[in-house]
């Protein structure tokens, strides 16, 4: 995870041109598009798109976000962008989450060949995924109350989220809620993304799910669903923007808890793995769950199928991550499939609990 992955084949160029034509139908004739280019250290599946509008009412700073074309190799097998955007609102207005402002959706893929939506871009720090924060920056070398500043904020984004009244109806864009369905849902993900090329240790993991599962799953919210600091914009260590809404469902409050735990464990590994520190009192189990509870007053429970099933689901999207490089001549193509899954130690040693 030390190079930027590829999300896109279009040109710049040419997209700067789209761009300009589609502005100006929204905002006039005397509309344009400048300095518009992509983002280098975090993102790897929906197209990311940054650039600055001007137009006679003024000049924003804008982010599109388009779903990637069929020869990108795309992470997931559909990008429902409408969704994306509504939930994203919803979060904003209903949860007081600091989610972007959103501004525009265009459901036509004529101007840019894809459906994409356009909304604000915020200012602040974000802990890069490439290269990972725990190899040092920023946050690594903040202080340690700080840090722990930085954690309990972000915890508390989930227990707001998580707290919010929405309505069935708001929420059905995303679809059917529940852990089972959840499930479900992933199964049919692996299926498409790996169904050529099976991995026994994925396999293995969802095996492992079933023979784990919990009596009680609990009451169903509003997930994230790709809950973590990566996804943030930070301004003194307090989350001012909260992106990459594409992974949003309706399941249990663990499925945002454990992603959020796991992924800095993902990043922990790595960095150990290539020899140094990291930064092993960050996100811990125990630390963020009690601030949980402490936030909402509910006491995560199961957290170990909910861990598993975390790496499980970040395996799946990391061997597809990893069948792009392939593709693109990035990367060889090993000749052990679950060596695609870049977290297979984790995994394998999880499955010996």
């Amino acid at each position: 995870m030390t190079e930027q992955m590829r999300t896109s084949t279009r040109d710049l160029e040419e997209l700067r041109d789209h761009v300009t034509a589609w502005l100006r139908g929204r905002a006039g004739q005397d509309a344009s598009v400048s300095e518009l280019s992509r983002p280098t250290t975090n993102g790897m599946s929906s197209e990311t798109l940054f650039f600055t509008a001007t137009w006679r009412e003024g000049r924003t700073r804008c982010v599109a976000r388009l779903a990637p074309a069929g020869e990108a190799v795309p992470v997931f097998p559909s990008y429902d962008l409408r969704a994306q955007f509504e939930i994203m609102r919803l979060a904003r207005e209903k949860a007081g989450i600091p989610a972007p402002r959103a501004l525009w959706f265009e459901p036509d893929p004529g101007p840019l060949g894809t459906p994409f939506f356009v909304m604000e871009q915020a200012e602040g720090e974000v802990p890069p995924d490439v290269m990972p924060y725990t190899f040092g920056g920023w946050l690594f070398d903040a202080a340690p109350e700080d840090r722990r500043r930085l954690q309990d904020a972000s915890v508390g984004v989930l227990a707001a989220l998580h707290q919010a009244p929405f309505t069935p109806r708001e929420l059905s864009a995303i679809g059917a809620g529940g852990l089972r369905a959840h499930v479900e849902a992933q199964h049919a993900y692996y299926a498409w993304a790996h169904g050529r090329r099976r991995i026994p240790l994925l396999e293995r993991a969802f095996d492992w799910l079933e023979s784990h599962w919990p009596q009680d799953p609990g009451p169903d919210v509003l997930c994230w669903g790709d809950a973590r600091i990566g996804n943030m914009m930070y301004q003194d260590f307090t989350p001012v923007a909260v992106l990459d809404w594409e992974m949003a469902a309706v399941g249990p409050r663990e499925l945002d808890l454990s992603w959020m735990i796991f992924l800095h464990r993902f990043f922990q590994d790595l960095t150990v793995g290539a020899g140094f520190p990291g930064m092993p009192d960050f996100m811990r189990r125990d630390d963020v769950c009690r601030t949980y509870q402490e936030l909402t007053g509910y006491q995560p429970r199961d957290m170990g199928f909910y861990e598993m099933y975390a790496a499980l689901r970040h395996g799946i999207i990391m061997a597809r991550v990893w069948q792009r490089r392939i593709h693109f001549g990035e990367q060889p193509d090993p000749e052990d499939p679950d060596d695609l899954v870049l977290h297979r130690a984790t995994i394998e040693e999880l499955l010996t609990r």
